[in-house]
């Protein structure tokens, strides 16, 4: 879309963005100085735009289903016990070294019932299951651990976990930041200038959020992180109260009123 807003710009049509990540795109960096209004998902992208009008912080819409979701009626749903939940998750295609790393983590941990488990693998992920009975975790009869290609009732996962482990896109994090849960990210290095790493940054810099690079990822590493984070309540609670304080979750209002008074001008 970008030449058609730069056109539209120059035709003194009224013009407005929305920057989604915490390092700005190539098109978003081009465009902020030309248009009228310039959206931002979170603070640390300001200063890596010179926007033509002082950019407003929205943040991202999050769905409403999210929003609304019950914690414990949702944990009560996937059918665990009361011990902890651990939902991790790689997107829709998989991420293999999260993949990995989460299998190994299940392999040295299965003689151990501490936790349960929802684990997204993703299409390219579909070898999960069979290397997990391979080398003892028998999923079709462990209680505790549920394997999906895919997760098509996020918000009741997402809701009734106490700790998520997941990559570093920008709708992943407002989803996480809005129902204040404490998250272990590790960014994808495969996507234009990191920018995942910077979203990352954005929340670890508040202590609202653990980060694992892929270079650094391995079983024992996030095994390392996990029992860190559940073994400490007092840490995991604060990161979790750290996330939801840099929610906005009215962003959808937000971007609407702007829109709205740009039209009315």
């Amino acid at each position: 879309s970008g030449p058609v807003i730069r056109m539209a710009a120059k035709m003194g049509i009224p013009t407005a963005i929305h920057e989604q990540n915490a390092y700005p795109g190539v098109t978003n960096k081009a465009l902020a100085e030309k248009v009228d209004a310039v959206m931002l998902t979170v603070e640390e992208a300001k200063k890596l735009l010179n926007c033509k009008n002082e950019p407003i912080l929205t943040g991202l819409p999050v769905r409403g289903e999210l929003l609304d979701a019950d914690g414990e009626a949702s944990r009560k749903e996937l059918g665990f016990n009361e011990n902890p939940i651990i939902l991790c998750m790689g997107g829709s295609l998989g991420a293999k070294v999260v993949n990995k790393a989460m299998v190994d983590f299940l392999v040295s941990h299965k003689d151990d019932k501490d936790f349960n488990y929802i684990v997204s693998t993703g299409q390219n992920g579909l070898w999960v299951p069979d290397e997990l009975k391979e080398n003892g975790v028998d999923c079709d009869n462990a209680s505790n651990i549920q394997i999906r290609t895919y997760i098509d009732d996020m918000a009741r996962c997402l809701s009734a976990a106490d700790l998520v482990i997941c990559r570093a896109g920008a709708s992943s994090l407002s989803e996480i930041q809005a129902l204040g849960k404490p998250s272990i990210l590790i960014p994808s290095p495969n996507v234009t200038e990191n920018h995942q790493f910077h979203n990352a940054m954005a929340l670890v810099n508040r202590n609202a959020a653990v980060i694992i690079e892929d270079k650094d990822l391995n079983g024992e590493t996030l095994g390392k992180e996990i029992h860190k984070l559940m073994g400490d309540k007092n840490l995991l609670n604060e990161i979790g109260k750290n996330a939801k304080a840099m929610a906005v979750t009215d962003a959808t209002s937000r971007i609407c009123d702007i829109v709205v008074s740009l039209i009315k001008k």
